[in-house]
């Protein structure tokens, strides 16, 4: 099986359910798929976006209706879920844009939005402007990364044949090893 075909193939698809919930890593790589020419950049910027807009907006609707309940659980973050709610309510656009690039946020920062109170039509609008800026810049990365990892993947994917079959043929011996010692010490019980 080649990976080169794995990732055409199903590249796109990975990508999107990457990045309903985390994301960072999957755009990273498909810009790098990107750069080898196995994923068009375009439509990785397009698909990083549509899973990162539709996995927030489910966050979001989700904290909407259960947000208080979920955010209780937290007992010893109430002081951070506390001034992220300061935040949304201070500066909703700089909050709702920048949460994506929040660590620690990414997953419960929609939570907290759709508990805040905010309107599904300002949040909707700034998730896409923020799933723009992501998706763009994560990718870029990505794809610019590409040109300083590719050349050492090339060389790794050559040396890979070689560390395979050296590590089987340890993995062989050690086996053939251990079985001859409990072997020898079956015999000697007997």
């Amino acid at each position: 099986m080649d990976i080169n075909h794995l990732i055409t193939q199903y590249g796109y698809v990975a990508l999107f359910f990457g990045c309903l919930a985390e994301g960072e890593t999957f755009t990273l790589l498909g810009g790098v798929a990107a750069h080898e020419g196995l994923l068009h950049y375009g439509l990785v910027i397009l698909v990083a976006m549509a899973g990162g807009i539709l996995g927030d907006t489910a966050l979001f609707f989700i904290g909407r209706h259960y947000g208080a309940n979920i955010l209780k659980k937290f007992k010893k973050h109430q002081k951070q879920i506390k001034k992220a709610n300061m935040l949304i309510r201070k500066r909703p656009v700089l909050f709702v844009i920048g949460v994506r690039f929040m660590y620690g946020l990414r997953i419960i920062g929609p939570i907290i939005i759709g508990s805040s109170g905010l309107k599904p039509q300002k949040f909707m609008l700034l998730n896409v402007i923020g799933a723009a800026l992501w998706a763009v810049i994560f990718v870029s990365l990505g794809y610019v990364g590409g040109q300083v990892i590719a050349p050492w993947l090339h060389k790794l994917d050559h040396h890979l044949k070689h560390l395979f079959w050296l590590a089987l043929i340890v993995a062989l011996v050690w086996g053939a090893r251990i079985w001859f010692k409990r072997r020898a010490a079956r015999q000697t019980e007997d």
